[in-house]
């Protein structure tokens, strides 16, 4: 089949090649993937509007995850009466985003608002969960959900064929993507950042034979087995390099100053353009690895440790 698909550069905080929303146009209507931050609605309505679309005319909306940068603008597109595809576990969190929104003002505090908008809530019966294998019917396009757990466990990719191949749409489960630079930005938050989840979903992509992906961050990469490779070496060289901190003692916070200044030197080592550094060499993520590695370790030795009891 035939379908065009749109990149739409929801200029993040005035950052192009930030976070992506992709339209597909079918023969019963666009179907958007990904709603970006509900700061980022009016950059999307004028987007829309340059396609001839009116979020009124989205009937179907389909987001990879229910983070903010992904997820943050459904209750706004929901009342334009569009309904909500979203993985099963994410689900209740778009019925009801109180907790999301109150665990995101402990990090953002006053910058909250700022930093993502204001994330409300999709009335239930809009809401669409979505189970592993899932095919989703629109018209003459068709997208298979694939679970696809390691940055988050309510995570799909959205595969689709197409006349040029099999095409995916990977939210962050192919990481990021910068087409002028083989850096790559490894969001690993807790409490759900799982190396060996998120090794195993590599794997499940390399499997399905995909020509092109839309990673969220960002935009269409045509090599994606080499990506998917890539992905792989950088989760074992970022994890390595935290419990290789860990390892000689640090503190915390001098984890995070440490594995800040490494990030830094791979990012001046690729050519990091400093217009893109903001959002993909940021402090934030350089701490939200780190927490996210760290909760991982512990939970691993937490297993490990009930597992030989339970021997004993």
């Amino acid at each position: 089949m035939t379908s065009s698909i749109h990149t739409i550069d929801l200029r993040y905080l005035g950052q192009e090649r930030a976070i992506a929303a992709y339209l597909i146009e079918s023969n019963t209507g666009p179907i958007l993937v990904e709603t970006g931050p509900a700061n980022t609605v009016d950059t999307l309505t004028t987007a829309l509007a340059a396609l001839g679309v009116a979020p009124a005319d989205i009937r179907h909306a389909l987001v990879t995850h229910i983070h903010f940068d992904h997820a943050g603008a459904v209750g706004w597109l929901a009342r334009h009466g569009t309904h909500i595809y979203v993985h099963e576990f994410g689900a209740p969190h778009l019925i009801d985003p109180s907790k999301l929104v109150d665990s995101a003002r402990r990090i953002y505090g006053a910058k909250m608002d700022y930093e993502w908008g204001i994330m409300t809530a999709v009335p239930a019966d809009q809401v669409r969960p979505v189970r592993d294998g899932d095919v989703l019917e629109f018209g003459d396009v068709t997208l298979t959900a694939i679970e696809t757990p390691g940055h988050a466990r309510h995570h799909h990719a959205y595969r689709m064929d197409t006349d040029d191949g099999a095409v995916a749409f990977t939210g962050d489960a192919a990481a990021t993507y910068m087409s002028e630079t083989s850096f790559i930005n490894l969001p690993m938050p807790p409490p759900e950042f799982d190396l060996d989840a998120w090794l195993a979903t590599l794997d499940r992509l390399r499997a399905a034979n995909l020509a092109r992906i839309y990673p969220t961050h960002f935009g269409a990469c045509d090599h994606p087995a080499a990506h998917f490779d890539a992905v792989t070496e950088e989760l074992h060289r970022n994890v390595a390099c935290i419990e290789r901190l860990v390892a000689e003692g640090l503190s915390e916070a001098d984890i995070v100053a440490a594995y800040g200044e490494w990030m830094d030197e791979l990012a001046d080592a690729a050519d990091v353009p400093l217009a893109r550094r903001p959002f993909y060499v940021s402090r934030n993520i350089k701490q939200m690895n780190v927490m996210g590695v760290l909760r991982y370790k512990r939970k691993r030795a937490e297993r490990a440790h009930a597992s030989r009891l339970s021997v004993e």
